[in-house]
This record gives structure tokens, C-alpha cells and sequence, in this order.
């Protein structure tokens, strides 16, 4: 076999994995949560930007915040998820990158001086850090049931009120109840890949 992961962590991010819909009512601990941030967090984006940013909704009032502006599809099963995350692309990410990536400190100056620059590439590294995100999920054995049917600019002034984020994603997380999603066809290599 080609890849160096073993076929069980390979069916547990991906081959086995599925999207929940519904969940048990077993907590995610703040623990794991921060263990799987702790993994995901290596993973590459250009100059090493970290735009995402996630609000855990846990509480009644923020979840009762958070569902009044879900479509009405993602309602029921945001309510009952044992905890959804608020994914967002930090705007102003660029002021971190000096510290982040140190090998070309002026990048910030160079690259993201223009707030369109900034919002594109925040937009692009922070999507990327949302599949690494589900990933993460996944190699906790639990379900992430990602979601974008929702109203952004609400959710981004429910939870962002600043203006200087971007809601890109909504992720309910838990254990897997008894109808995720049945696995779905996807496209074979000879249909995406070609050579040149």
C-alpha cells in the first residue's frame, strides 16, 4: 500500500467516518476539544496563517443564540447536538504572523496590506483549516455533522460583533447517533486527476 497511515486510522478519518445528523447525549469535554485543536493546529496553510477562530456554543443562551439564525433544516439538530462550534475567519490575522512566521517577518507589510488581500487569503487558509478541523474531530472518534446553511452576516454579528470576523462553517460535534448519513458516491481518481 502506498500510504504510510495504518488502514484502521485511515478508516477512522475518512473511509468509515460520516456526517451525523443526530447524536447521542454523551458530552465533548473542553479536554478533548483542546486536544484535537492541539493536533490540528500544525497543519500547513500559506505563511502559516491561523485565521480560524471557534466559539464553542455549550450554554441554552448561546445555543438558543445560535439556532434562531440556522436554516430551518439545521434547527433541530443544532438544539440537540451536545456541542456545535462556530467556526470564523479572523480578518486582522495578519498581525499575528510576524510570530507565526518568523522566517519572513515583513510578510505581513508585503502581502496583506489591503483589507481585500487580507479577507481572501483569511477566507482561503481559515476553509482549510476547517477541513483540518473536521479531521481533528474525526480522530477523536467523535462525528461532525459541518454545516453552512445559516445566516452569516447575523451569526457574524451574533458572535463577532466587531466586524473583524467571518463565519465560514458550523459544526456540530458528538458521538454518532443511529442515522448519520448513509456514505455517499464520490468521484474515482480517473475523474479528478490528470497528468501534464
Amino acid at each position: 500500500m502506498a500510504l504510510v497511515l495504518d488502514a484502521a486510522a485511515q478508516d477512522l478519518l475518512f473511509r468509515q467516518a460520516r456526517t451525523a445528523g443526530t447524536f447521542t447525549d454523551e458530552p465533548v469535554s473542553d479536554e478533548t476539544v483542546k486536544a484535537v485543536y492541539d493536533l490540528v493546529k500544525y497543519a500547513p496553510t500559506a505563511f502559516n496563517q491561523s485565521p480560524l477562530r471557534v466559539v464553542l456554543v455549550r450554554s441554552e443562551e448561546g445555543r438558543r443564540r445560535l439556532v434562531q439564525h440556522m436554516a430551518d433544516g439545521n434547527k433541530a439538530k443544532t438544539e440537540a447536538a451536545p456541542l456545535t462550534a462556530v467556526l470564523a475567519a479572523d480578518l486582522e490575522f495578519h498581525e499575528e504572523l510576524p510570530r507565526l512566521f518568523p522566517h519572513f517577518p515583513q510578510a505581513k507589510d508585503v502581502f496583506f496590506s489591503e483589507a481585500q488581500a487580507r479577507e481572501k487569503s483569511s477566507t482561503f487558509n481559515g476553509a482549510i483549516q476547517v477541513g483540518y478541523f473536521i479531521v481533528g474531530i474525526r480522530a477523536a472518534g467523535l462525528a461532525a455533522g459541518p454545516m453552512t446553511g445559516f445566516d452569516a452576516d447575523a451569526l457574524n454579528k451574533e458572535f463577532f460583533g466587531d466586524g473583524k470576523h467571518k463565519v465560514l462553517a458550523v459544526v456540530n460535534i458528538g458521538k454518532p447517533g443511529p442515522d448519520a448519513f448513509p456514505r455517499s458516491p464520490r468521484l474515482e481518481y480517473d475523474e479528478v486527476v490528470t497528468t501534464v
